[in-house]
């Protein structure tokens, strides 16, 4: 019965969202106050319905209710309550019902924080919402219901993938959907501007926040998924461009150049048209993403033929979003004046800069992402596009945009003097060349990118201290006051900044400068890597809720000084029968100890296959991106940007 309830109530739902899409857009239109007042209640309503569609779900798989297609599809009595629970967004069907969640969670936010808007575009922005959101519901209803009964139902359910029954996992997609959704509200923003024929500095303002949230949720989201990979997967490795890793990025690129355009639209009323189609393009690409990757593209271009309903209403659905928006975005352009001038050499120059660089980059990430899907439908042959394309074409892209990021910040609004910017620059840029080239040479190091990179990251860093200094004038009276008195915005780009360049060199570290061991080893044999001692004292066989494992126990010693063991596992799960390895992992801000278990080697179980790797600066990645995050959201916290506008000049 709560199934059925949970199915009635995602009709509900779609009939809200087709209501607030259409009669208030149509009173906005013609200034029909009546039908305008429905926007904000059918945004509240499509959130409680949808919400209770969403719980209906979860309570099927909480219980182990079988008679769901979807639960028996996707889950096991075995599972532990944790993944019971995640495995609801784990799946096709119910992870389109976790965006259209999501999407009436955001709209239900523009509707209460969006109170002070002006009326027509506030109106206009849930409309687009609601009208995203109707896809995403007549796509649950016709072609991927949650709710579908299966008769006779079995006994028991398939289970989850092995590899998603990971904290990591479990929390990895929740953040990664509020990203991609973030998006879809800069996109109501703009679209409805296009409508209205009008962008300011207030339409800026009102669109920040909505991108830094969106941004911090992606970051936070991309980040996990990073890391889970890193530390599961058992391979050492942090980022391998893979086609599910590029359609999560491609929507990050676009959204940090458009949270860059939008300060120039506030700040100086210009790039107007740009920041439009950023925002339009940074939803396609979430769009994009989504849909490829649950519909099964990736893996198989013939994907859609095997459920033809399905891939037709996916493209179809692609087709209107993009392919309208884009259509309105031509016919509405010359409508956006644009605002003020600047100096070729000016901080609006820079970010302009920063745009086109992050854009080229997302535009190299998708052909490399799907060249090889469209040349395997058009002529049959199977190529892939690995790491070392992306690896040179990004890389190369990335360069100038590190080194812009150093001098942005220092540069003055409209015109900049370029003799004094780089007398004031050219010591720290100085600096960072001999300390990575004096890391280089310390650490005996054979490739020359491991120094550009290395350089690079401390360019980063010391332009952003230097520039953070000047600002509060450190070493002078006063700077303690003036460092309080920095707005909360200034304070998250510092911030941000810095985490990237934490990043940057936590990358260089790991991808240049690792070592790495394989072999058998038999109990009480010792392993040296990077001046730790490894010593394989024992194996040890233990059951898990619905797994069995081989935990190894390896003591752990550096420069005769014990440390903590170490304890990977290798595990089989039940259902689905599968191998997976927990790694064990002792970081510290040198380097990480990397140690995975494998197979036994010989039928007395003394012998064993390792793998051991030394990651050095590893941690300094993680504690890079998390600087960021703190940043974005030390930013978003900034008065300026509340998610509305300013009531003096509304009154005004």
């Amino acid at each position: 019965m709560i199934v059925e309830i949970g199915h009635y109530a995602l009709i509900l739902a779609c009939l809200l969202s087709f209501i607030q899409g259409t009669f208030p857009l149509y009173g906005a239109l013609n200034n029909r106050g009546r039908l305008m007042a429905l926007s904000s209640p059918a945004a509240y309503g499509q959130l409680f319905f949808v919400t209770i569609a969403f719980a209906s779900l979860m309570y099927a798989f909480v219980v182990s209710d079988f008679s769901v297609a979807n639960v028996a599809r996707n889950s096991h009595t075995l599972k532990p309550m944790l993944y019971k629970v995640s495995a609801v967004w784990g799946n096709h069907e119910g992870s389109i019902l976790f965006w259209a969640l999501i999407l009436a969670l955001y709209g239900a936010m523009v509707a209460f924080f969006g109170r002070n808007l002006p009326k027509t575009l506030h109106v206009r922005v849930l409309a687009i919402q609601a009208l995203v959101g109707l896809g995403f519901y007549l796509f649950l209803l016709l072609t991927s219901n949650p709710f579908e009964r299966v008769y006779p139902f079995p006994m028991e359910g398939n289970g989850l993938n092995p590899l998603l029954q990971d904290p990591g996992l479990a929390f990895h997609p929740p953040l990664l959907y509020m990203g991609y959704v973030g998006l879809s509200v800069t996109f109501s923003f703009a679209v409805g501007a296009l409508i209205e024929g009008r962008v300011d500095a207030a339409w800026a303002r009102w669109v920040r926040p909505w991108t830094l949230l969106a941004w911090c949720f992606l970051t936070a989201g991309i980040t996990l998924g990073s890391w889970w990979a890193y530390y599961e997967l058992g391979w050492g490795g942090w980022w391998f461009w893979d086609p599910v890793e590029n359609a999560s990025f491609m929507p990050w690129l676009v959204a940090t150049a458009l949270l860059h355009s939008a300060i120039v639209v506030e700040k100086r009323d210009t790039l107007k048209s740009w920041t439009i189609l950023l925002a339009i393009i940074a939803f396609s690409f979430s769009l994009l993403g989504t849909f490829i990757v649950r519909s099964g593209v990736l893996t198989s271009v013939h994907a859609f033929a095997t459920d033809p309903e399905r891939g037709v209403f996916i493209l179809m659905f692609l087709f209107i979003v993009i392919g309208g928006s884009l259509l309105l975005f031509a016919l509405r352009a010359d409508k956006l004046t644009p605002g003020g001038l600047f100096a070729p050499i000016s901080r609006e120059s820079m970010l302009v800069i920063n745009n086109l660089l992050l854009s080229v980059a997302a535009l190299v990430v998708l052909f490399g992402t799907l060249y090889p899907l469209l040349r395997d439908a058009l002529t049959g042959d199977k190529i892939t596009v690995g790491p070392p394309f992306f690896n040179i074409a990004f890389g190369l892209l990335m360069i100038p945009l590190i080194l812009v990021m150093g001098l942005g910040p220092s540069t003055n609004w409209k015109r900049a003097d370029l003799k004094g910017l780089s007398s004031r620059l050219s010591f720290v840029f100085a600096a960072s060349v001999v300390v990575a080239l004096a890391l280089f040479y310390i650490t005996s190091g054979n490739d020359i990118m491991a120094a550009v990179w290395l350089g690079l990251g401390i360019w980063l860093l010391f332009s952003t201290i230097f520039e953070w200094a000047e600002r509060i004038k450190l070493f002078k009276a006063g700077s303690l006051k003036r460092m309080g008195r920095q707005p909360r915005a200034s304070v998250g780009m510092t911030l941000g900044h810095l985490g990237l360049a934490l990043a940057v060199i936590g990358m260089a570290g790991t991808s240049y400068w690792n070592t790495e061991y394989q072999g058998i080893m038999s109990h009480g044999d010792t392993v040296s890597i990077s001046g730790y001692d490894l010593t394989l004292k024992d194996t040890d066989g233990i059951i898990g809720p619905n797994y069995s494992a081989v935990r190894a126990t390896f003591d752990v010693s550096k420069d005769g000084i014990s440390l903590a063991p170490l304890s990977p596992e290798a595990r089989v799960y039940l259902t689905p029968p599968m191998p997976t390895t927990e790694a064990a992992i002792l970081s510290t801000l040198r380097g990480d100890l990397f140690v995975v278990i494998g197979e036994a080697n010989s039928e007395e179980y003394d012998k064993w296959a390792v793998r051991l790797y030394y990651k050095p600066l590893q941690l300094w990645l993680w504690l890079g991106v998390a600087v960021m995050v703190l940043g974005g959201l030390i930013s978003l916290s900034d008065r300026r940007f509340r998610m509305g506008s300013p009531k003096g000049a509304r009154k005004a």
